[in-house]
């Protein structure tokens, strides 16, 4: 009896978490799963910390950033703020610091994501990554 209220009780809670809205939810949710070998010539731009690069995937493509010697960021390219707009897409500025969307104005610090001028109020999506001193994994 003690079993069917607890499944009772929690199927609520469950829901409730379950239901969770991701924050990110307005950009299209598209299957990322590379990896990279970060020795690969091609990939030279991202061989030091502060260094970042283009690569194919995700939505509108994907902003990849190295943080540390041991960490990186993949963003998408795909603007957060009416993200339905077929203009909506992010490029890094020549600070190499911050990503700007040319159509609404939005910035965004390559160090987590965040905005750091409006319109958008929602930070860039980001994929996961680990990395394991010469192969690279992105994926979601």
């Amino acid at each position: 009896m003690l079993k069917k209220w607890c499944h009772i009780l929690l199927l609520p809670l469950m829901l409730f978490y379950n239901c969770k809205k991701d924050e990110n939810s307005n950009i299209p949710l598209v299957n990322v799963n590379y990896y990279i070998q970060t020795n690969n010539p091609a990939y030279n731009p991202v061989t030091v910390p502060g260094g970042w690069m283009y690569i194919n995937g995700g939505s509108r493509g994907i902003i990849l950033y190295r943080a540390s010697n041991d960490e990186f960021k993949a963003y998408d390219r795909h603007c957060t703020y009416e993200s339905t707009s077929s203009c909506a897409l992010v490029s890094v500025e020549t600070n190499n610091i911050t990503a700007l969307d040319d159509c609404c104005g939005s910035k965004f610090l390559l160090t987590d994501g965040s905005v750091t001028k409006s319109p958008a109020s929602l930070p860039l999506k980001q994929y996961q990554t680990s990395f394991d001193g010469s192969v690279l994994h992105i994926y979601n």
